[in-house]
């Protein structure tokens, strides 16, 4: 019996178990695949010792659902010896898309993150190419937002014209070109133009041709239609009551405000049975513990760093409040939000957040939204979100979700994907 796949999708990304909305989009639009005529989706990351030592956020391992069966998730070993220190991972990960790519198996090869991964693809199908063998290839590169405040900003303040040059290059060799919101295309563009002026460069004309929007890709159903005894269940193991905490989950880095929502829960005179749960991993998290050990209210502020894919969208689902005060910083802005809109389709309490980046996009007006870096419209912004009645806490939920149910990953996929017709 003839095993070969017809129709195969390959993902070139960071991948579980990074805490990161963008390798949980990977996750999702894999999914999607094997409902949307692709019979094999790979993922092709990066061997775990390695992301281990990148200072990523990681996941704890048993707390990462599986992958459905047809999805393979390839972690290539390093290719030469410890001379060639990063340059070995990324040449095992090219190495391996051009054996993909010359297997003779209709593919599409989505890259998320411009460097390394479109680097990656834009090398691989260069080098399957140069073969001789059947290549039947159609790519796609996403920009997240941080490959251009990073790298390519980088880039430009070091005045590094060839490092720029070459990530837009291979971000405009791919077929489709597409960037997780309209902040993050502008921004683009905008970077374009900036090279394009010092050094006579004509990427930013193109980049405003081409970009298009892509939203970040969501699960939708796994925050649907929650089982309110499972809700109570995962309370139960947090020591944690319905509506009575305040929850931020995301990274901890010092971009997501975490600092400014500590000192604005202090200062909002909440109830003594309200907690602020901190759910996450991240850098500044030895310096956020610092602030909440030294706060007045320091028996009433928790951290949990162990929060798995199935528990999250409970203890969204059932918080009081969803708090996010993202603030700019020079190697990070927001460039959508993908934490926003799943508490949206979680339900619950409401959302408090800022305008950066891209956040604007993802919540509609369907947050109660505060200034960057002010802790007392966050503490105000905390009461007047407690003090919502049942009705119009039930009514303003609704409508996040209607908004947010844009960014399910059936509909991203159908808006992202044309796939390759599958034979006979």
């Amino acid at each position: 019996m003839d095993t070969k796949p017809r129709n195969r999708l390959v993902i070139v990304n960071r991948a579980d178990p990074v805490i990161c909305g963008h390798s949980v989009e990977g996750r999702n639009l894999a999914e999607a695949a094997l409902t949307r005529g692709f019979d094999e989706v790979r993922i092709v990351t990066w061997p775990l010792d390695r992301l281990e030592t990148s200072g990523l956020p990681l996941k704890p391992l048993d707390s990462v659902l599986p992958y459905s069966p047809g999805i393979h998730v390839e972690r290539p070993d390093p290719v030469g010896d410890y001379k060639v220190p990063d340059g070995r991972y990324l040449a095992g990960i090219t190495g391996r898309l051009v054996e993909l790519f010359t297997d003779g198996v209709p593919t599409t090869a989505l890259s998320l993150y411009l460097s390394p991964h479109t680097l990656a693809v834009s090398d691989a199908v260069r080098i399957a190419e140069a073969t001789g063998l059947p290549v039947d290839v159609t790519t796609i590169a996403e920009a997240v937002g941080s490959d251009i405040t990073n790298v390519v900003r980088s880039s430009l303040d070091q005045d590094a014209y060839g490092a720029a040059a070459q990530i837009f290059s291979a971000y405009l060799s791919q077929d489709r070109c597409v960037a997780v919101s309209e902040y993050t295309r502008e921004m683009i563009v905008e970077a374009a133009a900036e090279l394009d002026v010092r050094h006579g460069t004509r990427f930013a004309e193109q980049c405003r041709e081409r970009i298009t929007i892509s939203y970040p890709a969501i699960d939708a159903s796994a925050y649907l239609d929650l089982d309110p005894a499972e809700t109570d269940a995962v309370l139960g193991r947090r020591g944690l009551r319905r509506n009575r905490y305040v929850l931020f989950l995301s990274r901890l880095q010092a971009a997501k405000g975490v600092d400014d929502l500590i000192e604005g829960f202090e200062r909002a005179g909440l109830d003594d049975d309200i907690e602020l749960i901190i759910a996450g991993r991240g850098p500044d998290a030895e310096r956020l513990h610092g602030l909440a050990a030294a706060s007045p209210l320091a028996d009433r502020i928790r951290f949990l760093d162990d929060v798995g894919d199935a528990e999250k969208p409970h203890l969204m689902e059932a918080c009081a409040v969803y708090a996010l005060p993202s603030k700019p910083s020079p190697d990070f802005v927001e460039t959508f939000g993908i934490a926003l809109a799943e508490k949206m389709l979680a339900g619950g309490g409401p959302v408090i957040t800022t305008l950066a980046g891209g956040i604007g996009e993802a919540v509609g007006d369907h947050a109660m939204i505060v200034p960057v870096e002010d802790p007392g419209a966050i503490a105000a912004a905390l009461g007047a979100a407690l003090a919502l009645g049942p009705d119009e806490l039930a009514a303003n939920a609704a409508a996040a979700r209607a908004y947010a149910l844009q960014f399910d990953r059936t509909a991203v996929f159908d808006n992202l994907f044309t796939p390759h017709p599958v034979p006979a």
